[in-house]
């Protein structure tokens, strides 16, 4: 029996072809679909030695991943004892790839591992608890918890999947009631959370299992997640003066914010400031909160809710429906990109914010060319109580935006509704149809503002979610703007920093998180690949070529064009900004790639040794490259 009859013995559907994964996607249910972002993610962070270990064999139906299992021997207690040599594995798992080049040269190519024992024929593993199951037995035993812990985020991912496809429709139907039509026609911050509601029913980039969020059922999803478009009332929470902090004082909070009269608590009215909380944090989340910090015998849950508010795209974060200029960023007991990845707020990331969006004010003052087509939402307050589920942050966005179209990235390449994707809308309204020519204008901008920060040593966490275009008709054409939030964990040269500021560069002590100041650029250049690069370019060339809309090569190549454009105008003298983004970028023959799975689930900080999870790296094939090598 051929490899290709088992494959189309195990898989539902037409037989299997070498067609790229997503050609495919139709005939998969959600549970195919998730397990080959499984497969590829863990490829891609060589899990196991699934990519470093393996064999490459040509098959009948094409390119397959052999990996060796190498034989153990085990205690009663089931703990390995030890391990011989490949020559005498008795079995072995087969991965059946294609040709990829996104942070890896292979991607799975079906939802498929097949296990070879001894001889015999070969077992289809199909399903994700199967296919982790075996992988797991070649970790070591120390990280097998991990992989438990992965199989629960798969689990809650595919159950989130079924259900944005059993609401797709529903939740079409009521964007169009509320905000038109198209896409292209919601303007405004009001129309801007629509936009995040498509793009919290796109999967990551690379992340495989970023649709689940610990810990919440299909209720709590629908009420409060922003990929239903829901609206809930804020409850609040009297806490002593005293042990709250705010920057600036009491009258830098909104005007907006109630007081303990308001909330039908007048006796607190003068010793008490009060705190909103997610309907999601109170119960046992915030009694823990409170007992943790001494406050449970002063602190006052208010049992009137104040203020209706609309989940953004961080669900944490939440618009007012009265001020959707206004948002606020409330801590939730959950987790989402990994189990580590909690998203509540730490008090130290609000100060990192504040200090961030200054040191960002500063070079843009520098830089009026940048000025113009740049924006940054106001993060300077906020307030909080010494404890991650007891915070509060303030964004105020810039006014003047009511006529545009404000989108988060990670909404182009989103399903609309009516069909065809949120670019698509966008560039029929601004660009003449031509979704290659707004995808131009944005790497235009992009890289032109992140080089430039490159140039004074910083490299912004700006990835997907925390950049928005800002489009709208101007007389010379359409203006692209960027609006920039969430500017709390760059990583800075803190010596190329000094040399271009002067005395205007801030203190590390302005901030809170050590880790933001470094010494070299490679933790800056680090940063500025993973997400500038990978996340905010080349993950739209790799989108819209899967989507039919450019050859790949044509995509890349403006990629590469517009990041040789903006690294040129920094000088590329030896030593100079440019000149190492060359090196280290555009011409390297290999790029870091983020190993999120193995830093914020499979393995504990101990073991994967990472200092920041988010910034845990391994390296992948630089798509960047031209034919022939650097030139």
């Amino acid at each position: 029996m051929t490899t290709t009859d088992i494959t189309a013995r195990h898989l539902p559907g037409p037989r299997p072809s070498q067609q790229a994964p997503q050609a495919l996607a139709a005939d998969r249910d959600p549970a195919q679909e998730l397990l080959l972002r499984v497969l590829s993610a863990l490829l891609r962070e060589d899990v196991v030695g699934l990519r470093t270990r393996s064999t490459p064999v040509e098959r009948p139906d094409g390119l397959w991943l052999r990996l060796v299992v190498p034989a153990r021997a085990s205690s009663a207690d089931g703990s390995t004892s030890g391990r011989t040599g490949p020559g005498s594995a008795d079995a072995a798992l087969l991965l059946p790839v294609v040709a990829d080049g996104f942070q890896c040269e292979y991607a799975a190519r079906l939802p498929l591992l097949l296990r070879e024992t001894g001889g015999g024929e070969p077992a289809g593993l199909t399903t994700l608890e199967d296919v982790l199951a075996a992988l797991s037995e070649l970790a070591e035993p120390a990280g097998r918890d991990g992989f438990a812990v992965f199989r629960e985020e798969c689990r809650q991912t595919l159950a989130t999947m079924r259900l944005h496809a059993t609401s797709q429709e529903e939740t079409a139907e009521l964007l169009t009631a509320r905000h038109g039509p198209g896409p292209a026609g919601w303007t405004g911050l009001t129309g801007s959370l629509a936009l995040d509601t498509l793009a919290a029913r796109h999967d990551h980039p690379v992340y495989p299992t970023a649709r689940g969020r610990s810990g919440l059922g299909e209720d709590q999803l629908r009420a409060y997640a922003p990929e239903f478009h829901s609206r809930f009332m804020l409850r609040w929470i009297a806490l002593p003066r005293h042990a709250v902090t705010v920057p600036g004082g009491t009258t830098a909070l909104p005007p907006c914010w109630p007081t303990p009269r308001d909330l039908g608590l007048p006796r607190l009215e003068d010793s008490h400031l009060v705190l909103p909380v997610h309907p999601l944090s109170l119960g046992s989340p915030l009694r823990e909160a409170l007992g943790a910090t001494g406050l449970h015998g002063e602190a006052v849950l208010a049992d009137r809710a104040r203020l209706e508010a609309v989940p953004t795209l961080s669900m944490r974060t939440v618009a007012l429906v009265a001020d959707p200029g206004l948002h606020l960023k409330l801590p939730l007991p959950t987790a989402t990109l990994g189990r580590r990845n909690r998203r509540t707020i730490k008090p130290g990331t609000l100060v990192d914010g504040a200090a961030g969006q200054r040191l960002l004010q500063t070079v843009l003052a520098r830089e009026p060319r940048l000025g113009q087509n740049v924006l940054l939402a106001d993060e300077s307050v906020y307030a909080h109580a010494g404890h991650e589920l007891l915070a509060v942050l303030c964004r105020r966005y810039p006014a003047g935006l009511d006529n545009c179209v404000v989108t988060p990235l990670a909404a182009l390449l989103s399903p609309a509704p009516g069909g065809g994707l949120v670019i698509d809308h966008l560039a029929d309204r601004f660009y003449g149809g031509d979704p290659l020519a707004l995808l131009d204008a944005f790497l235009t901008a992009l890289f032109d503002l992140q080089t430039t920060l490159f140039g004074y040593g910083i490299a912004l966490e700006s990835h997907q979610q925390n950049i928005s275009l800002v489009l709208d008709p101007h007389p010379a054409g359409t203006r692209l703007r960027l609006l920039l939030k969430d500017n709390d964990g760059p990583r800075i040269n803190l010596a190329r920093l000094r040399t271009r500021l002067g005395a205007d560069a801030p203190d590390p002590s302005d901030f809170d998180d050590a880790r933001i100041f470094n010494r070299s650029d490679r933790p800056v250049t680090d940063v500025f690949t993973t997400i500038t690069v990978h996340l905010c370019a080349g993950a739209y060339a790799f989108g819209l070529a899967r989507h039919g809309r450019a050859p790949l090569e044509t995509l890349l190549g403006l990629v590469r064009d517009r990041l040789a454009e903006a690294v040129e105008r920094l000088g590329t003298g030896p030593g100079e900004p440019g000149a190492i983004l060359r090196s280290q970028v555009l011409d390297a023959p290999q790029l870091p790639i983020k190993a999120m799975v193995t830093a914020g689930t499979l393995l504990t900080k101990e073991r994967s040794g990472a200092a920041d999870i988010n910034k845990h790296y391994t390296t992948g094939p630089n798509y960047l490259l031209r034919a022939g090598g650097p030139r």
